[in-house]
């Protein structure tokens, strides 16, 4: 699939010609036109510019939760929270001796199925590459997906890891971050599981306010002076 891709800003001309006009462009004579900042692609005869605002830019090394959008004969393709699409190849998981003819793709990872994946090559002329060859990646049975703005997820981590480990520690639960901003939150105990929940997405809505460290230990009901390491700010 040959897709032709760059970064665009409002009024930046994408390209001419006979061609349509989708997503985020309009047309001005043969001229296409891009409406918002973002990435253009320019596939078969059509135009669109996926904007950036709001998603998450991959980063070499990021781990990342992704969720199984679609197949491939020699891979998975994984909605990542990105303008891209993330591809896990069919050997990474199959391994070397993996065959199109004898192995099924879906029989390992199926359409719907979350993963964490870490982000093994990305340099924004192509979609990322994806790997799970790594300690604690693969398959998630189970848990609760909770989306939060990627740019909250230091916020949610905390100096040193203390505010995840705050939230780890009064409520029980396994938190899965993926710098994607997708977190999976996995908790044998019902109320610890929205604890958890609620805790992240506090901070979500209020990474930007103070004493927000303060508010987290209130609502999950850790006394004061309880790792004092986190952010107090």
């Amino acid at each position: 699939m040959d897709v032709k891709r760059r970064y665009v800003i409002p009024g930046d001309i994408i390209a001419t010609g006979p061609l349509r006009p989708e997503q985020n462009v309009y047309q001005d004579g043969d001229r296409m036109i891009s409406t918002c900042v973002g990435i253009s692609e320019i596939f078969e005869n059509s135009v669109k510019v996926i904007p950036l605002t709001g998603g998450y830019m991959p980063k070499t090394n990021d781990l990342v939760i992704g969720k199984v959008i679609g197949t491939s004969p020699l891979s998975w393709e994984f909605d990542i929270n990105s303008c891209f699409v993330g591809f896990l190849p069919a050997q990474d998981v199959f391994g070397r001796d993996y065959s199109p003819t004898k192995d099924e793709l879906r029989q390992r990872l199926d359409i719907g199925d979350l993963v964490a994946t870490r982000i093994a090559n990305f340099d924004r002329s192509r979609d990322p590459l994806l790997t799970v060859q790594d300690r604690d990646l693969g398959k998630i049975e189970s848990g609760e997906l909770v989306e939060i703005s990627p740019s909250k997820v230091p916020r949610l981590i905390g100096k040193r890891g203390s505010m995840i480990q705050t939230i780890e520690m009064a409520t029980k639960a396994i938190i899965t971050i993926g710098q994607n901003g997708w977190i999976v939150i996995s908790c044998d105990d019902s109320e610890g599981l929205l604890k958890a929940v609620e805790a992240v997405k506090m901070i979500d809505a209020l990474a930007h306010t103070p004493n927000l460290t303060e508010r987290v230990k209130s609502m999950l009901g850790v006394p004061d002076g309880e790792n004092n390491d986190t952010i107090n700010d």
